[in-house]
């Protein structure tokens, strides 16, 4: 899953790396989760809709027109920003590119499930915040930082991977 800014929060260098992490994720063969709208959402779709990905977009609205044009599925859930909780839940791992609060929010939820979090280091906003730290005195996992899109979706990729050797 990628989680990050609206596009009113967004800067042309957040938006390209948003589309440079949707790319990866493709050219990896996994499928791309998102909250379905605009911004590092929209970016990273199209990243992998032109690398020739799935993507799964999973909207606060009850109708699908509402979700950008790059998401071939669309949950149109019609609870809101409570949606936060179907992508994080629904999401392997979490990669995060600038985001506010709401970012913070699926964080948060991935988190507590021991879901891998890898931070986006110079996207701004909260993957800037959260790179390299736990989010609470639980350290449940670390977020990990990367230093490039390719970094982050190799580091989330690991990290499915030991966990399913452990588990």
């Amino acid at each position: 899953m990628v989680a990050g800014s609206s596009e009113e929060h967004c800067t042309e260098e957040t938006l390209r790396l948003a589309y440079q992490v949707g790319w990866e994720v493709a050219r990896s063969g996994a499928v791309l989760v998102t909250g379905g709208l605009g911004g590092v959402m929209e970016a990273s779709s199209r990243g992998a809709k032109e690398a020739g990905g799935l993507v799964v977009g999973i909207i606060p609205h009850e109708d699908a027109y509402h979700a950008n044009e790059h998401c071939d599925v669309v949950v149109a859930t019609g609870i809101g920003w409570a949606r936060n909780f179907a992508t994080a839940y629904t999401a392997d791992a979490i990669i995060i590119v600038g985001g506010g609060a709401g970012t913070a929010i699926e964080a948060l939820i991935a988190y507590f499930k021991g879901k891998p979090i890898i931070a986006l280091k110079g996207s701004g906003g909260y993957a800037d915040e959260a790179a390299g730290r736990y989010l609470d005195d639980r350290k449940i996992v670390r977020v990990l930082a990367a230093g490039t899109p390719r970094e982050a979706v190799a580091l989330a990729l690991k990290k499915l991977k030991e966990k399913e050797g452990n588990g």
